[in-house]
């Protein structure tokens, strides 16, 4: 059996920055256990899997460890793969997921993908949230995530989380935010629970950290950062119940899987 598949680096216009995401578009869906230890053996934060179904996709996304319920990076890069791959004649492309329909457009340079918006709400944070992340944040609130919002860049990039007490936490991972020094805010994000001690840049976190961010300064248009060690830039836009996930990806490789069975 063979399987095609890419590593595409989202959410950036260079290799080796932003976050790969392995891309496996299939004819039909395979076995859940084989997706899931192709994810291990790919061991990046998430690989996607795709099938075709009329004009429109269906998506799953798997990490090392398990399936997950939304993946922004892994969502740009398989619109990436289709738009310039598998039919770049065409600007537009509906995924159907677990997480309702998702939408991938080409602007320019860029691809934006329409999410659902996700407002972070208040919470009592666990203490383990606190011990695990260190640090003096000024609040803590939930979304999918613990959503924890701190004063300055510096702290958010100072941050040495302990992932044996986040990985303890109920919710699927950690958001840390705070204003950015030369963009409108910064953040990072912590999901050891799932195999991912720190992902490089997370589009599902700007799900909530966009209407956050678009009620505190007061405005719908935001540019973003992620300050992991490959770092990647976001564009981001609240429009309600929605928000709009825009960033670049590159291509840093393409092959396919051989597996006998």
């Amino acid at each position: 059996m063979k399987i095609p598949l890419y590593q595409i680096d989202s959410f950036t216009g260079s290799v080796f920055r932003g976050n790969p995401a392995a891309v496996c578009p299939l004819e039909d869906w395979l076995d859940d256990s084989l997706m899931q230890a192709i994810a291990q053996e790919n061991n990046l934060s998430e690989t996607a899997f795709f099938v075709k179904e009329g004009p429109e996709y269906r998506i799953r996304w798997f990490t090392p460890v398990d399936e997950v319920d939304l993946c922004g990076h892994a969502t740009l890069a398989s619109g990436f793969v289709i738009l310039n791959y598998l039919d770049p004649t065409i600007s537009e492309i509906t995924f159907h997921s677990i997480s309702g329909p998702l939408r991938v457009a080409r602007k320019e340079e860029l691809l934006s993908m329409n999410f659902p918006s996700q407002l972070p709400r208040l919470c009592s944070p666990p203490r383990a949230l606190l011990d695990g992340l260190g640090g003096e944040p000024l609040e803590a609130l939930c979304s999918e995530d613990y959503f924890v919002v701190f004063a300055r860049e510096g702290d958010i990039r100072g941050l040495n989380p302990d992932m044996g007490i986040l990985k303890r936490l109920d919710l699927r991972g950690v958001i840390v935010t705070a204003p950015g020094d030369e963009v409108d805010f910064v953040s990072r994000f912590f999901a050891p629970a799932l195999g991912i001690d720190e992902d490089p840049v997370t589009g599902s976190a700007h799900c909530a950290l966009t209407p956050y961010w678009s009620r505190r300064l007061g405005r719908n248009d935001l540019h973003a950062y992620q300050v992991s060690r490959r770092g990647g830039e976001l564009f981001c836009s609240d429009h309600g119940d929605r928000v709009i996930i825009s960033g670049r990806a590159v291509r840093y490789m393409e092959g396919s899987i051989t597996i006998d069975l």
